[in-house]
């Protein structure tokens, strides 16, 4: 806070008041006297000039103009004639004479002054009364005829009116300090405020914090600065931004692609480990019939047999692969459209008649509502629905029943695959959308399963952005899927 610009503003402001009066004070005291003086003198030659001027030898002529300049001036005015007679006399009667030369001490002028008078010159001095100790500014010259005129003024009122002032200034001067002091602390706060205000602001925008303004008043420089400020500090925080963004971005990428690293090398694990059992299926069968191993027509062809099936559930991995691989990508781009999601069931279920048929499975559509039009590719969800109901084949159980259900909404149509059999344990809900995962692997080899269906209706569904899930219901699973509406 020492060093605070409010306080040193502050400390010239008074300094520089201090020293004006002070000035003004020193001035007042030392030249006051002398500037009065000069021009009560510049006053007297002026009037003797007018006087002067207007003087024609007679006296009564201008006796109301000298009346006005002795009222004016504050002094007395004499007119001598030449020969000594006094023409015009005021505060001077009584003085112990009224002539000019032997009778001179009427006059109010020392010797040397009445000399050069009476030599012609214009005479300027002070004189002293002798009785009264007075002094007084006098100034006397000859005109019209040799006539002398003197005109004089009391010095004591000068002195007295400059004593007076000279006390009044005191006054005037600690009153001027007083202002000037408070004028000083008024401005020096003023002033000093909008920089203490850009300096709050500015250490926000130190801290990253750019919701604080400078708070425009003025267009002067100080306003124009605060504008920019203003204007830097949305730049930051725009620039900032879009650093954090992109720096977000960056880390989200780097995390993409570890992630996309961990998945290829869980890929590559998992495609090998489920490649390692069909490949060597197929070379232990492949060698048995080279070294002819297999001697009967029969055992031949049940050789073959195993290489071929073999040889087909690769084929599928492969192609399941390859759709997974491409949805994947983000470069599948759907064919958007309405169509009917009941009709699309129908058109499954009466492919799947023959099978449930085959494996002794009840197999039932229920609707609830109606409108079931929604919107999406009709291709990809019939791969979706046949994927539900494969893996609901695959793992039913009890009494071997299949429903699959069709709900209406006002803005979403739901489906659901429902079948019988053992329930999904909580841990492997989520588990068994990853690729190649299989809750009972043994099973899996038994009907042929690839690990893949789950994690390509998952892609399927994501590019719908559509919800999914599965749940336990009594007695078996149901896996689901909403669709919006379309119109």
């Amino acid at each position: 806070m020492k060093n605070s610009i409010r306080i040193k503003l502050f400390i010239v402001l008074t300094f520089f008041t201090c020293m004006i009066v002070g000035l003004s004070w020193i001035l007042n005291t030392k030249y006051l006297e002398t500037y009065y003086l000069e021009k009560k003198e510049d006053l007297l030659i002026q009037y003797g000039k007018e006087i002067e001027k207007s003087f024609k030898n007679d006296v009564e002529d201008i006796s109301d103009e000298l009346g006005r300049i002795e009222n004016t001036l504050g002094g007395s005015i004499i007119i001598v004639s030449a020969d000594g007679e006094t023409l015009y006399h005021t505060s001077f009667q009584g003085r112990g004479g009224n002539g000019f030369g032997k009778m001179g001490m009427g006059i109010p002028l020392s010797n040397k002054g009445i000399e050069e008078v009476l030599a012609g010159k214009k005479v300027l001095e002070t004189f002293e009364h002798p009785k009264f100790k007075v002094k007084f500014l006098v100034h006397a010259f000859a005109f019209e005829g040799n006539n002398i005129l003197i005109l004089e003024t009391s010095i004591g009122a000068i002195k007295e009116s400059v004593e007076i002032a000279k006390k009044f200034h005191i006054y005037i001067g600690l009153i001027a300090l007083a202002v000037g002091i408070i004028l000083a602390l008024w401005f020096s706060k003023r002033f000093t405020k909008p920089i203490v205000e850009l300096n709050r602001v500015a250490k926000f925008m130190a801290m990253l914090d750019f919701s604080k303004k400078y708070k425009i008043q003025d267009q002067d420089e100080i306003g124009q600065l605060g504008e920019t400020m203003n204007y830097l500090s949305d730049q930051l925080d725009a620039t900032i931004s879009e650093l954090n963004t992109a720096n977000e971005k960056l880390r989200e990428d780097i995390e993409k692609e570890r992630k996309i690293d961990l998945m290829r090398k869980e890929f590559i694990s998992s495609v090998s480990h489920e490649l390692k059992t069909p490949i060597a299926l197929i070379q232990g069968y492949a060698e048995g019939l080279s070294e002819n191993v297999a001697e009967d027509e029969d055992s031949k062809n049940f050789y073959c047999e195993v290489i071929m099936d073999e040889a087909e559930k690769m084929g599928k991995m492969v192609k399941d692969l390859l759709a997974l691989s491409k949805l994947e990508s983000g470069n599948t781009t759907l064919q958007m459209e309405p169509f009917l999601m009941d009709e699309l069931i129908e058109k499954v279920y009466k492919k799947y008649q023959p099978i449930f048929k085959d494996k002794n499975i009840h197999a039932v559509v229920q609707k609830e509502g109606k409108n079931f039009k929604v919107i999406g590719e009709g291709s990809k969800i019939e791969q979706v629905l046949m994927n539900f109901i494969n893996n609901g084949i695959d793992h039913i159980g009890g009494e071997k029943n299949i429903t699959i259900r069709i709900n209406s909404s006002d803005e979403m149509v739901s489906v659901g695959i429902y079948n019988t059999g053992e329930l999904i344990e909580e841990e492997e809900m989520k588990k068994i959308w990853d690729s190649f995962y299989k809750i009972d692997k043994a099973r899996s080899r038994e009907y042929g399963g690839t690990g893949l269906g789950l994690s390509i209706v998952r892609e399927i569904l994501k590019l719908h952005h559509s919800k999914f899930g599965v749940l336990n219901r009594d007695e078996g699973v149901e896996f689901w899927f909403e669709l919006r509406k379309g119109d």
